[in-house]
């Protein structure tokens, strides 16, 4: 019987990874038809030729500064941000067992944007010092977190819940200064607050190029150890992972892709939170989804961002986009939660 089993079993682990390896093809292909699309679409009709063209170097008459100064960046920055947001959200998902463990809900991204609107409306500071206190207190809050929820180790649940308590102080606090703000100041806090590429550059997207390839690839190369953690504290310990070492490296790593991927765009709403389940549900069981969900992230972004910009009749930011899609998830996973006596916060990405 044993004879038997075992090439079964050796099947289906084939006939999985092939399907997965189709997914992400396909996630791939999606993105890549998302970048021609915007890089095509806008104000004006690009044809695609004309956009190799310009992508190649040549100067194309009426097209040239559309592509290469406009659209482009915006694209960059748009892929680059959700791959952040989205491999930083289902890092801590992944994690810490709960797909409400994302960097939206537990507080640090209300952390960089109290610091942010502070830096704005308070201190009167723009462009490089604004992103630089972002990511400062991004970190900041996510270590403060960390410490509290610390009790002999670190429990998801109580994590969850401190930073659910920590981020709606950060609110309050944004809510205050945004009430005080004189007018000159509160639009572009509003604008940062929102999420937004607009006004891309290409300058904007090398820092978060930067922090998709250090923290990124120290994500990914801890892989082995994040899947080990999905089984729980004790497994993985059992299983040879330092977990103390490893989660303060993998929750550093994750912290530092949200913080700077919102201080350059601001928290774009949402995207954190859902990238890893839609890449659960279309990878399905197996692995933790960590390259889908930040294709997706990317995709959500990007689409998001050319829905609000022509698909709509008036234009808004690509946050409001995402927060229009991820506010009746939440509301849905609540709801399952409770009908199902709270396992449903339980549940893995």
């Amino acid at each position: 019987m044993d004879a038997t089993l075992a090439p079964r079993i050796a099947a289906r682990r084939r006939a999985h990874l092939n399907g997965r390896r189709r997914v992400m093809t396909c996630l791939g292909i999606l993105l890549l038809a998302g970048i021609v699309l915007t890089l095509c679409i806008g104000q004006s009709l690009t044809p695609p030729l004309d956009v190799l063209r310009v992508l190649g170097g040549q100067d194309v008459p009426g097209a040239g500064f559309v592509v290469r100064d406009l659209r482009l960046p915006r694209a960059v920055l748009s892929v680059l941000t959700g791959m952040s947001f989205g491999l930083g959200g289902v890092v801590f998902q992944t994690m810490l067992r709960n797909p409400l463990a994302s960097p939206d809900i537990i507080g640090i991204s209300s952390g960089a944007s109290a610091a942010a609107v502070v830096a704005i409306v308070v201190l009167g500071w723009s462009g490089v010092a604004v992103s630089a206190v972002a990511v400062l207190a991004g970190l900041g809050v996510a270590l403060a977190i960390y410490l509290l929820a610390w009790r002999d180790r670190v429990s998801g649940a109580r994590l969850i819940l401190i930073g659910i308590g920590i981020s709606a102080m950060l609110d309050s606090v944004i809510a205050y200064v945004l009430s005080r703000a004189p007018a000159w100041t509160l639009q572009e806090a509003l604008r940062w607050l929102t999420g937004s590429v607009n006004g891309a550059t290409l300058d904007d997207a090398l820092p978060v190029l930067a922090s998709v390839a250090l923290f990124g690839g120290t994500l990914f190369g801890l892989r082995r150890n994040i899947e080990a953690m999905r089984l729980g504290d004790d497994t993985a310990a059992a299983l040879g992972v330092p977990l103390a070492r490893d989660k303060a490296m993998v929750v550093l790593a994750a912290v530092g892709l949200i913080a700077v991927a919102t201080a350059v765009s601001g928290p774009i709403a949402f995207v954190a939170f859902l990238s890893g389940p839609i890449a659960a549900r279309v990878v399905g069981p197996g692995r933790a989804p960590l390259l889908p969900a930040a294709l997706i992230g990317a995709l959500l972004v990007l689409l998001g961002d050319f829905a609000g910009q022509h698909l709509l009749t008036a234009r808004y930011p690509v946050g409001v986009i995402t927060g229009a899609i991820g506010a009746p998830y939440l509301v849905t996973l609540i709801i399952r939660a409770n009908g199902t006596g709270g396992s449903a916060w339980t549940s893995r990405p």
